[in-house]
C-alpha cells in the first residue's frame, strides 16, 4: 500500500469535475487501504506550495484527478518530475502536446489518420467584423455545420455548433473566454466513439449517443442524458482500426500510464479528435466504463495506473 495525494480540483473551468473525479479517486484508494490525502492546488497559491506540501506529506506518489489547465498541460508535471515526486499519468511533454488539440491533429495527420479540416485562430479576428458574410471564407473551406472550441479546454467547455453564417462570431466570441487560441472545424456527421489506452493498449472501444443535443457538457454530466454502449457495436474490422489509430497515437504523442482518444465515425472513416491524458473518473466517465467492458472494477484500474507510474519511475531511476 502506498501513502498517496490526490490532487483534485484547481483553477481551471473543469474543476467542479476534477472535484468528482478526485473525490471518487480518493474514496477508493482509501478503500483499498491506501493512506490518502486529498489537496486543492487552488487553496496553495502557487505549485511552488503544492510541492512543499506533498513532500511533507511524505508521499509515495501523486495520484492526478485534475482536468485543464495547469494539471493537464505539463506544467504541474514538469514540477513533480523536477522535485523527483513519482506521479500518474503522462510526462509534460505529452501533457503540453496533447493538451494543444491543434498540434495533436498535426501528429494525427503525419501518422496517416484521418482530421476534421480546421481553421487555428491564435486571437479573435472576427472582432471587428460586422456583415457576417466577411466570415465566408471559412465557412467556404470548412462547409456547415462547424465546431467551434477552445485549442487547450476540455470536458466540451466553451464549445459551439454553429450551423449558420451568423452564428459564428458569437461562438468565436464565447470559446475565447476559455482560451488565448480557438479551433474552428468541419463538423463530423456521425457516432461519437472513444478509446482508452492502458499502459500502450487499447481497451473497450465506447460509444456516447445524448439522448438528444451533443455530448455538450451538461450531457456529459447529467446522469440519463446519453447512453453508453462498453463495448460499442462495431463490426471487428471497425473496432481494430480503431484500436489500431489509438495506439498509434499514444506512441507518437509519447503519452504514458493511460489516457482516452476520441473519434468521430461518419460510416466511412474514422477521424480523430482529440487526446485526453486525464480523462474524467466520475460515475459517467467512459474511462472507468472502458475498464469494466474489459472486466477490470474501478479499483482495479486505479492500482493499474498507480503500478505502472511506479514502475515507469523506477526504470527512470535506473
Amino acid at each position: 500500500m502506498y501513502n498517496v495525494v490526490v490532487l483534485k480540483g484547481g483553477d481551471s473551468p473543469e474543476r467542479e469535475v476534477s472535484l468528482i473525479s478526485g473525490r471518487e479517486i480518493a474514496q477508493q484508494l482509501s478503500n483499498d487501504g491506501h493512506q490518502v490525502h486529498e489537496l486543492d492546488p487552488q487553496e496553495f497559491g502557487d505549485m511552488s506550495h503544492v510541492i512543499e506540501k506533498v513532500k511533507a506529506l511524505g508521499t509515495d506518489i501523486v495520484f492526478i484527478g485534475l482536468h485543464g489547465g495547469i494539471g493537464e498541460n505539463g506544467e504541474l508535471q514538469a514540477a513533480l518530475n523536477l522535485a523527483g515526486v513519482p506521479f500518474t499519468g503522462s510526462k509534460h511533454k505529452a501533457c503540453a502536446i496533447t493538451m494543444d488539440k491543434y498540434v495533436s491533429k498535426l501528429i494525427a495527420a503525419e501518422e496517416g489518420i484521418p482530421v476534421p479540416k480546421s481553421v487555428l485562430m491564435r486571437e479573435d479576428l472576427l472582432r471587428d467584423y460586422q456583415d457576417s458574410m466577411d466570415y465566408s471564407n471559412i465557412v467556404d473551406k470548412l462547409g456547415l455545420p462547424l465546431v467551434v472550441k477552445p485549442n487547450d479546454a476540455g470536458s466540451s467547455v466553451g464549445i459551439s455548433i454553429v450551423k449558420g453564417i451568423s452564428e459564428l462570431k458569437p461562438a468565436v466570441e464565447a470559446a475565447f473566454q476559455y482560451s488565448n487560441s480557438i479551433l474552428i472545424e468541419e463538423y463530423i456527421e456521425g457516432r461519437e466513439l472513444t478509446v482508452t489506452i492502458l499502459d500502450g493498449t487499447a481497451m473497450s472501444v465506447v460509444e456516447i449517443t445524448p439522448t438528444e443535443g451533443w455530448y455538450d457538457y451538461h450531457n456529459k454530466y447529467t446522469k440519463g442524458k446519453t447512453i453508453y454502449d462498453a463495448p460499442a457495436k462495431l463490426d471487428e474490422a471497425d473496432t481494430q482500426l480503431l484500436k489500431v489509430y489509438a495506439e498509434r497515437i499514444w506512441k507518437a504523442t509519447e503519452c504514458r500510464g493511460y489516457a482516452r482518444i476520441d473519434f468521430r465515425f461518419n460510416g466511412e472513416k474514422h477521424y480523430f479528435l482529440e487526446v485526453n491524458t486525464l480523462p474524467g473518473m466520475t460515475p459517467l466517465s467512459l474511462t472507468p466504463m472502458a475498464a469494466k467492458a474489459a472486466g477490470m472494477s474501478f479499483g482495479e484500474l486505479l492500482s493499474a495506473i498507480i503500478t505502472i507510474a511506479m514502475r515507469n519511475q523506477m526504470m527512470e531511476e535506473q
